[in-house]
This record gives structure tokens, C-alpha cells and sequence, in this order.
């Protein structure tokens, strides 16, 4: 009887470890990385930061377009070209007043209507982007990627943004604007004609005011988890 007892009981403790071995373990071993800590690839890095860049580029394009975008933005705003200050100060003192703040807002207004075009040309310069391009922009500055931007497409925003400022300039009167404003100055006595080339200067400023944009976005990617809207981003912009 004892026997049957004691064999019973081997049999018991037999078949308890048997069931403990087919269960399987839920317990990730410790020093084995999972699958999101793993080292991001080379072509990871480039999609990420190209869909940092595009993130970044469309948002400013969007921002800038908006209406007092420029005209509000003391950052950005466009006020007198340098060398035409002193007939804005001639005008005033004369009692022109209405006449200088409407050129002022005519000249935001255009860079306002100008930004529309920019998204397309960001994305040409985007898709170019190379594998040394990425890691450069990972490892610099916060603002490595507007400056990226900067290096590789403002010669065609500003080919791009030439026609639509003179066309905006014209469309919100600020060609009439100036052309009466230097007429009218230039004919004051004992003064020097101002002749700037007024398309040349708000497209010059509507492109720096762009890049504040872009380099607001870039920042806050960066900086701020909220902004990282996908997988990929969260991984390649994620602090050590």
C-alpha cells in the first residue's frame, strides 16, 4: 500500500512539471532588445527626416499663405525697403499716413498670396535629400534641417516666387502704391530719386519670413514628443 502511495505521488509531481514545461513563457529575457529599440537602418533615417522636412515644409507653406500671416507677424512683417525709409518718413510728416500703411500691408499681403506656391518646390528638394544629407541634419542644430532648405531651395523659391510677388504686388495694389509713393517723393524738391526694385525686395522677404516657419515646425519636432505624429518619427527624433 505505502508503495502505491509513493508511486503515486512521483507520478504527480512528474505530470505538475510536465504541464509547467508546455506552457509557454510570456517573460521577454532580460538584454534582448525588442523590435522599437533596435538601431535604426540608414533608409529609416532618411524616410524619417523626410517626413520631418515635409511635415515642416507644409505646415509653413500653410501658415504663411494664411491672411496677416506676414501683415501681423512682427517677426516677419514687411515694412519699408531700407533705402526708400526716408520717404516713408518724407510721406508721414506730410501727412500721408493712410498712403504708407496701405504699401505696407499691399507688400504682405503679396508675400501672403506668394507662399501658396511654396509646399511644391520644398517637396522637389525633399525627395533629393541623400543619405549624408539625413544624418547631418539628425546630428546638427535644431534648425540643420531649415538650413538644409535654405541651401537647396531657395534659388527656386526665389524663380518661383518672382512672377506670383509681381503678380500679387499688382493684384493688391501695391505697384500703384509705390509707383505714386516714389513718383510723388521723387518730385520734391531737393531730394534724391529711390528707385528699388520693389518685386526683388518682397520676394527676398517673403522668403526669410517662409524659413521662420519652417524653422518653428523643425523645432518643435524636435523638442516636443506631441509634434512626432507617427512611428517613425518618434523613433528617429527621441531624445538618448
Amino acid at each position: 500500500m505505502k508503495f502505491w502511495i509513493y508511486f503515486s505521488c512521483i507520478f504527480f509531481v512528474l505530470g505538475t512539471q510536465a504541464q509547467k514545461l508546455k506552457k509557454p513563457s510570456l517573460k521577454i529575457p532580460t538584454g534582448v532588445p525588442s523590435f522599437t529599440n533596435r538601431p535604426l537602418s540608414e533608409e529609416e533615417i532618411v524616410r524619417g527626416l523626410k517626413e520631418a522636412l515635409s511635415k515642416g515644409a507644409d505646415d509653413a507653406s500653410g501658415k504663411a499663405s494664411k491672411v496677416d500671416a506676414f501683415q501681423k507677424n512682427l517677426a516677419i512683417k514687411i515694412l519699408w525697403p531700407e533705402d526708400a525709409r526716408k520717404i516713408e518718413s518724407k510721406l508721414r510728416q506730410l501727412g500721408m499716413n493712410q498712403l504708407c500703411d496701405d504699401f505696407i500691408l499691399s507688400m504682405n499681403r503679396a508675400a501672403e498670396e506668394a507662399s501658396k506656391k511654396a509646399a511644391p518646390i520644398f517637396i522637389d528638394a525633399i525627395k533629393n535629400m541623400s543619405v549624408n544629407d539625413a544624418f547631418g541634419i539628425l546630428k546638427r542644430s535644431d534648425h540643420a534641417a531649415t538650413d538644409y532648405l535654405k541651401n537647396t531651395s531657395t534659388s527656386a523659391l526665389t524663380q518661383a516666387f518672382q512672377p506670383e510677388i509681381e503678380s500679387a504686388l499688382q493684384k493688391v495694389n501695391a505697384t500703384k502704391y509705390w509707383s505714386e509713393i516714389s513718383s510723388t517723393y521723387n518730385k520734391l524738391p531737393f531730394t534724391q530719386p529711390v528707385n528699388t526694385n520693389l518685386a526683388d525686395f518682397v520676394t527676398e522677404k517673403a522668403i526669410q519670413g517662409l524659413f521662420v516657419f519652417v524653422a518653428e515646425k523643425e523645432k518643435a519636432i524636435r523638442n516636443n514628443p506631441l509634434e512626432r505624429t507617427s512611428e517613425l518619427l518618434k523613433r528617429v527624433f527621441q531624445k538618448p
